[in-house]
């Protein structure tokens, strides 16, 4: 058979090794972290790390069909997937069953299904076929919300599953758009979101207010250092604040100071806008333009804060940013992991030795805590190995990715890589109290079938894909 055809041939066996040692190093880890004397048997199919196995097996088979299936499958029933798990979606609120207070479940006999651990991989299929199509400009007003509604879809779906760990995942495929042509601006505006949202949790409302104003007189500054222009914007600024200031003091409102100052800033920004739109000073248009989105996303996301999240939600968010502290409580999970891994020292306390794991200090420690019984029993060794294994996968992914012939397969290889890169840093985040625990699994290391094989999958189409990159994809 010729090497352009042979499946097996150009097979990356890099990334199916890859994929094997850290399976194999998760089901390990699974039994060192529910290890008892009672049931010592790593085989023991009772237990979770004999499912494991089990799901391992099963793994095993599904990502055999994959590579056996004609490539072009793919691409031909990209949107018949998507679509079909966009309706599981839509059922399970109605039929599912509720799991840790989400309704995101599908149970089949002793089987747990869950539909949005495999609409990421359906995603990442209809995003390529879209976006492959001839013709296709992401600059394009049309093609970007369509782009946007097959992204958004599931995520609305899984929110209202009270999901948000796996809704979130979605935004990662913000990086793939980006690499292929999306704006820089929006990764900016991206990131003045988040900024905003941390600083509006953790400053009064007074100090953000100062401080927001001053930065917009800096960056009006920079843009435009005519003096006189600058102080135009100054004196804008200063009369509509001054205003609000003493009608604050003129009428009796539950409004504070600072909601007063904010709206003086809305209005100063208005009489900028208006004036460098008269004027024709496009720097200052953008940038009252900017200032005024700030402020509204800044009052409202205490509004959003208190009405949207769940109170676990925002019990963790506000234990991760400092605002309040309980170790005994919400903080539970994160105090004890840090422990955990703390303990561990360079070299670990040895394979089946982990004393938090072993009298269950840690909750969870087998789904998404399952980094900590790296820490514990393996070390800051064995911690720096599983993450070295991980960096490799990324890397070879994206050389992968970059290799492809097809824009189909170049776009489904770097989604792949940005869910499994959105899964590894937020598990891990969150294991050393650096994120929000927002329950998310360690790919090919937590504990879980549905994880387990929605992560198989993901990684093996393109496995798949990538073996037949000298071949025309056709749709």
């Amino acid at each position: 058979m010729p090497r352009r055809n042979n499946i097996v041939a150009n097979t990356d066996w890099l990334t199916v090794g890859l994929y094997v040692l850290m399976l194999f190093l998760g089901w390990f880890n699974i039994y060192a972290a529910l290890y008892s004397d009672e049931h010592q048997s790593i085989f023991d199919i009772t237990q979770q790390y004999g499912k494991q196995l089990m799901w391992i097996g099963a793994a095993a088979v599904l990502a055999l069909t994959i590579m056996l299936l004609e490539v072009n499958f793919y691409v031909f029933f990209s949107y018949i997937i998507y679509g079909v798990l966009i309706l599981l979606l839509l059922l399970v609120p109605f039929i599912g069953k509720e799991i840790n207070g989400a309704r995101s479940w599908f149970q089949l006999g002793p089987i747990l299904f869950q539909p949005s651990e495999f609409t990421k991989f359906a995603t990442a299929l209809a995003l390529a076929r879209f976006m492959s199509t001839h013709g296709f400009k992401l600059q394009n007003t049309r093609s970007l919300l369509t782009v946007a509604a097959i992204v958004l879809g599931p995520v609305i779906l899984i929110l209202l599953q009270n999901d948000t760990g796996s809704a979130l995942v979605y935004f990662s495929f913000v990086l793939v758009l980006y690499r292929e042509g999306l704006s820089g601006v929006v990764l900016f505006f991206g990131t003045l979101v988040a900024i905003l949202f941390v600083l509006a949790l953790i400053l009064s409302n007074f100090t953000l207010a100062l401080i927001m104003i001053g930065v917009a007189l800096l960056v009006f500054l920079i843009f435009n250092p005519k003096f006189k222009q600058f102080i135009n914007v100054v004196i804008s600024y200063v009369l509509s604040v001054g205003f609000f200031i003493l009608l604050s003091f003129v009428i009796t409102t539950e409004f504070e100071l600072a909601q007063f100052i904010l709206a003086g800033a809305i209005l100063g920004s208005l009489i900028v806008l208006y004036t460098s739109i008269r004027k024709k000073i496009p720097n200052y248009t953008k940038i009252a333009v900017v200032f005024i989105g700030s402020i509204l996303f800044t009052i409202s996301v205490d509004y959003g804060f208190e009405n949207f999240l769940e109170p676990h939600h925002r019990v963790r968010i506000n234990e991760l940013l400092g605002i309040e502290s309980n170790p005994q409580g919400a903080g539970y999970h994160v105090n004890q992991s840090k422990i955990a891994i703390g303990s561990g020292g360079i070299w670990g306390k040895g394979y089946l030795n982990g004393t938090q794991t072993k009298f269950d200090f840690v909750p969870e420690q087998s789904t998404d805590f399952i980094f900590c019984t790296v820490g514990e029993e393996w070390g800051f060794a064995g911690t720096l190995t599983v993450i070295l294994l991980f960096m490799v996968l990324f890397i070879r992914l994206i050389f992968l990715a970059e290799r492809q012939r097809s824009t189909f397969s170049r776009i489904y290889g770097y989604s792949v890589a940005v869910i499994l890169f959105f899964h590894f840093m937020v598990n891990i985040g969150m294991t050393i109290g650096m994120m929000p625990v927002i329950g998310i699994p360690l790919p090919f290391f937590s504990y879980g079938g549905s994880s387990l094989w929605s992560f198989t999958i993901l990684l093996f189409i393109f496995i798949r894909l990538d073996a037949s990159r000298l071949e025309k994809l056709s749709g």
